[in-house]
């Protein structure tokens, strides 16, 4: 129901001022200029999913605690993204301590899900942030 309300205001409406007609369907859209972090709330739903996901299977209140925290802050580091591209921190030190805590199970265990899964995805995102560091900045 939300996408049929959301989806026309998305592509009719998009644009980077604001809009107060104009709009084909006729409605109007504010729509900021900042670029939002997509690979990073899809990485915070993974995270939080596998933790909701360990706790439908196996009953793990740990597990349902790690994924929300963990997804909780690695939300969080993809709202500051949006907003600042250069504030990776907390991004940065979630996917890195995932990366460790992950990468410890996997190598004792052997098994890729969930432990590999996660600490593949984990590390991705430490490069992806580590390229963002490392970029120049751009001059306007």
């Amino acid at each position: 129901m939300f996408v049929y309300l959301l989806l026309p205001q998305l592509l009719f409406c998009n644009s980077s001022v604001s809009q107060l007609s104009g709009c084909p369907l006729g409605m109007s859209a504010s729509v900021s200029n900042m670029s939002v972090d997509w690979v990073g709330y899809g990485y915070a739903a993974l995270i939080a999913s596998g933790g909701v996901i360990g706790y439908a299977k196996a009953k793990s209140v740990p597990s349902l605690a790690a994924g929300l925290l963990f997804g909780g802050l690695a939300g969080f580091g993809a709202y500051q993204i949006s907003n600042d591209p250069k504030n990776v921190w907390v991004s940065l030190a979630t996917s890195g301590a995932l990366t460790g805590l992950m990468g410890k199970r996997f190598y004792g265990s052997k098994k890729f899900m969930p432990a590999g899964l996660m600490a593949g995805a984990s590390l991705l995102m430490v490069g992806k942030l580590g390229m963002t560091l490392l970029q120049k900045p751009q001059e306007s």
